[in-house]
């Protein structure tokens, strides 16, 4: 199948059509990222808010220090609190360390919870312990989703520190949290963690009681 021109992406991105820009997007997977990341940044500031976040998405994954620049100035600077949370998740799945104090002052300092959500999920991808104080303090978070968020994340980075904090969860009345409280703990082998997720493997919802079972055989592997 032939793809599209670098010079056919260029102006389907100008298109006044929303779903062509969207399609030159999704094209520019095709593409190398020192040539993508010029055309993603020429719909950046689409007046269309899902182009937008499709643009960001997209400099997550053509790595170049110019999208990594790109993603942090947006993170810091932009208005739409929607696109400030795109621009954490994004830095998170390019893995880039130097993205760490970045993500620690958003988490800390932006006003809207979703950005907070989107900076805990990605100090997990970056798998840096630097960040398991953020992360139990997360835990304190009043918004559920942001706890879910560190509790995965203290796993990611292995924070065999946090299960102390970790295990007082699990007897929360929110089945998806247990269900990453089992997950987190699967990363953490420790007779806690064992005796947590024996519990937990005895849980009411399926999903719960499952991810506790290969959570366990996990922690058994590791130790065998």
């Amino acid at each position: 199948m032939n793809h599209p021109s670098i010079e056919q992406l260029a102006t389907q991105l100008e298109s006044p059509n929303m779903s062509d820009r969207l399609a030159a997007l999704v094209s520019l997977r095709e593409v190398p990222a020192v040539e993508a990341v010029p055309l993603i940044k020429k719909v950046l500031y689409d007046e269309n808010l899902p182009v937008r976040s499709m643009a960001v998405f997209a400099l997550g994954i053509k790595v170049t220090e110019e999208s990594y620049s790109t993603l942090v100035k947006l993170l810091e600077t932009d208005s739409d609190y929607g696109i400030r949370a795109h621009a954490a998740g994004a830095l998170g799945y390019m893995e880039d360390r130097r993205a760490f104090e970045v993500l620690v002052r958003a988490f800390y300092e932006d006003t809207d919870w979703l950005v907070r959500f989107s900076a805990a999920v990605a100090l997990g991808n970056l798998k840096d312990p630097r960040a398991q104080a953020v992360l139990i303090r997360a835990l304190d978070a009043k918004e559920i989703l942001v706890q879910q968020a560190a509790i995965a994340a203290l796993g990611e980075i292995k924070a065999i520190e946090a299960i102390d904090r970790l295990v007082e969860f699990v007897g929360s009345s929110d089945w998806l949290l247990r269900q990453k409280l089992a997950e987190s703990l699967g990363n953490l082998p420790s007779a806690k963690s064992i005796s947590a997720l024996r519990y937990l493997e005895k849980d009411s919802n399926p999903h719960v009681a499952s991810t506790a079972s290969f959570a366990l055989k996990r922690i058994e592997d590791s130790i065998l």
